[in-house]
């Protein structure tokens, strides 16, 4: 299937540009809980922390907002105040889901009822993180490889929480043993409200393109929402994963970072508008914006996250190269924050925009 970003050429390029786009639904229902709009913020290791949540929230346009996979073992020991973090959120974030991981059905249950007391939304399963450490003691995408396993931990957590449960899983271990439709079809028979797809194998990692036909096949096998994930990089491709899938809700990951106002850009779209594409001035207080609820969070690791967000902040920036390096050098959040503010303003007096104070941009985009 052809997202917008791709490069078609000839008849796929007419056939294409003659098919009109569908809009990403107004809203989403997934069990007792309203998605309005159908959009997901999806839950990212290192990034969706919070304040990346809120932040995400002030924008505007994200239906739902997930926390970062937390392990289930480890919320539920007491000295491991690191998982407990994760799971920390305001009240304005509703709503949200706490995703975690873990492979023991007890465990999971027992994590699954923790989650719903501290007032979560939904609870919902990662069967889809990669990473070596986490496959390696048979959580997230690790479990592909065992559905019986799989089918154990579904009942025990729907058994054991009334909000809505849902799971985000990958295609399958590699392309000789895709099985997510029959992982979709086993989550509805045991009673999950929803389904998500990261439209990747376990192997492929994040490389390649997302295969949004399979994202199809999973909604062709079950009646339950599906949720699709994978290579959406402008609202002209969350329409075309609609269109081509029939999905019902997109999740967008790895876009967000470096462009926090996709889930607006796409509200907009579909509203029939002409998306707002940000301004130079615009992205100096988004990334003010975030900068000052890291240090006002007082989180122990805003100095870092700082520094990890500043590359995806300052992209399309010219001379950014030279604000990341001196983001890098920096040895504290307000001397950070400090070089952001020189960097732009310098900038931004110097073609004549920088007319708007900081507190009034500040309040435009928490509007």
């Amino acid at each position: 299937m052809k997202k917008f970003w791709d490069n078609p050429s000839g008849v796929e390029a007419l056939v294409r540009e003659a098919t009109p786009l569908e809009p990403v639904p107004a809203s989403l229902s997934i069990g007792t809980v309203s998605i309005t709009p159908a959009t997901v913020l999806a839950p990212m290791a290192g990034v969706t922390d919070t304040v990346f949540r809120r932040f995400i929230r002030n924008l505007g346009g994200c239906g739902l907002i997930m926390t970062e996979f937390t392990s289930a073992d480890g919320v539920l020991r007491k000295k491991d105040q690191k998982a407990k973090r994760y799971l920390h959120f305001y009240e304005d974030e509703h709503p949200i889901s706490a995703q975690l991981f873990g492979s023991d059905p007890q465990v999971m249950a027992d994590a699954a009822r923790l989650v719903e007391g501290l007032g979560f939304d939904l609870v919902d399963l990662n069967l889809g993180c990669p990473a070596k450490k986490v496959v390696k003691c048979n959580g997230g995408s690790g479990l592909l490889r065992d559905l019986p396993a799989i089918g154990k931990i579904f009942e025990s957590v729907r058994a054991a929480v009334k909000i809505p449960f849902t799971v985000k899983f990958r295609a399958g271990w590699n392309d000789d043993e895709i099985v997510c439709v029959e992982l979709a079809r086993m989550a509805e028979s045991c009673g999950l409200a929803a389904v998500a797809l990261h439209a990747r194998t376990r192997e492929m990692g994040y490389s390649g393109q997302a295969r949004w036909e399979w994202i199809a096949a999973v909604k062709d096998a079950v009646k339950i929402p599906v949720i699709g994930n994978g290579d959406i990089r402008n609202p002209e491709d969350a329409c075309a994963m609609i269109t081509q899938t029939g999905c019902d809700a997109v999740m967008i990951g790895r876009t967000a970072p470096s462009n926090p106002w996709i889930f607006r850009q796409i509200e907009q779209h579909c509203a029939g508008m002409e998306y707002a594409v940000p301004s130079e001035a615009d992205r100096y207080q988004m990334i003010r914006t975030y900068f000052q609820m890291l240090i006002e969070e007082e989180l122990p690791d805003a100095v870092g996250k700082m520094k990890q967000f500043a590359s995806w902040f300052t992209h399309g920036v010219p001379g950014g190269a030279a604000l990341r390096k001196a983001i890098y050098e920096s040895k504290s959040a307000v001397e950070i924050l400090g070089k952001v503010e020189e960097f732009f303003e310098a900038r931004l007096c110097g073609v004549g925009v920088a007319s708007t104070s900081p507190g009034q941009a500040l309040a435009r985009e928490t509007v």
